[in-house]
């Protein structure tokens, strides 16, 4: 029956929405869809855009003889919701809402994701689902607390393709993701290393917020007297000092470039300096996977290394003679977005797993009850 399944998956951006038809396992149609600038800055807000991507999906499928109508479900990455354990969530009246105002205060395109599947949904009469979105939040309170009272450590990682990574893995083993202690870091533009402890990501780097390890495009941790020097310095803005932190951080302002294969190309050629950033990120990776092997007291029964710089034999060679006394080291590169929104959809619609209720209510919102 999972064979002859299909679905249609949307993955919103800030100037493109991504859409791929899955027959099963095997992607049939894929398409990058590239919206025009100027167009979506006319709109005041990023869900006023809704009916413009809709119609210029739409007529894109039309274009490609890809009749929505004929999917089985629809699925997206969510985004705008509040935190929510990870799992796969049927769109209801109040997940469209809050992805609509952003309930979580962020504006960004994946809030369109819902509500574009939710007016697929209502159109042609099928389900709708939500897959591990960005605001999945299953951290142990242990992992939240900080050394400042009232600032906590929030989740911010790779949710989804954390879990299908997770999930593959587990079922090549003909085991569940429910049953394993795993360590997954994902290499990409952004960093994150998470403990999986049956089926939960208990504790992560907040790759958001400039925690964790150094990125191509971000600074990762650093201490934070550094960073107060840096902000009174009156060297720069206060958008000058996020962008280093999440966009123009690690590689680009070491080595000004993101692209790890021309990092690679410079290390081949005996750029030193070159090397010696690439080689760091790398320890600061193998370092917070070590960190995660301690939240998982040493249980582990896997680390997996995914994301795009996966790919690097470079990296994950060295990552692997760092770690591989934890747990055998499984490489599974890419980030296969759309195919972990096909395959969440799929384990709901053939019973593997059970499709999740969206409440509104977020899983966690503080330490206030335990406060003298």
């Amino acid at each position: 029956m999972a064979e002859a399944l299909k679905i249609l998956a949307v993955n919103p951006g800030s100037t493109s929405t991504k859409v791929a038809l899955f027959v099963g396992e095997e992607e049939v149609f894929s398409e990058n869809i590239m919206h025009d600038a100027g167009k979506l800055s006319e709109f005041e807000t990023i869900s006023d855009q809704l009916p413009y991507r809709t119609e210029t999906i739409l007529a894109v499928l039309a274009e490609n003889g890809v009749d929505p109508a004929e999917a089985d479900a629809y699925a997206a990455n969510g985004g705008g919701l509040l935190a929510l354990c990870g799992g796969v969530y049927q769109v209801n009246g109040i997940l469209r809402e809050h992805a609509r105002i952003g309930a979580n205060g962020v504006q960004h395109p994946n809030m369109l994701a819902a509500q574009i599947i939710g007016a697929f949904a209502d159109k042609y009469g099928k389900p709708a689902f939500i897959v591990n979105p960005p605001d999945v939040d299953e951290l142990c309170d242990l992992a939240r607390v900080t050394g400042l009272k009232g600032v906590y450590r929030r989740s911010r990682a790779h949710p989804l393709n954390h879990k299908e990574m997770a999930i593959r893995f587990a079922e090549a083993r003909g085991r569940k993701y429910e049953e394993l202690n795993l360590i997954v870091a994902h290499v990409g533009g952004g960093v994150s290393v998470a403990a999986h402890e049956h089926g939960l990501m208990v504790d992560q780097n907040d790759v958001v917020g400039g925690d964790g390890p150094m990125a191509p495009t971000r600074c990762g941790s650093i201490p934070v007297v550094d960073i107060i020097d840096l902000c009174f310095s009156g060297r720069y803005s206060k958008e000058e000092l996020q962008d280093k932190m999440q966009k123009t951080g690690g590689f680009v302002d070491h080595l000004g470039t993101s692209d790890a294969i021309e990092v690679t190309r410079r290390i081949e050629a005996g750029d030193r300096y070159a090397k010696l950033v690439f080689d760091a990120m790398i320890y600061q990776i193998s370092k917070s996977i070590g960190a995660m092997a301690a939240v998982l007291k040493g249980r582990v029964d896997g680390v997996i290394l995914t994301g795009g710089i996966a790919y690097s034999e470079y990296l994950s060679q060295r990552i692997s003679e760092s770690v591989s006394w934890i747990a055998d080291v499984s490489v599974m590169p890419g980030e296969s977005e759309m195919a972990a929104l096909s395959a969440g959809a799929i384990r709901v619609l053939t019973g593997r797993e059970a499709a999740l209720e969206y409440t509104g209510v977020p899983i966690w919102s503080g330490f206030d009850m335990l406060l003298p």
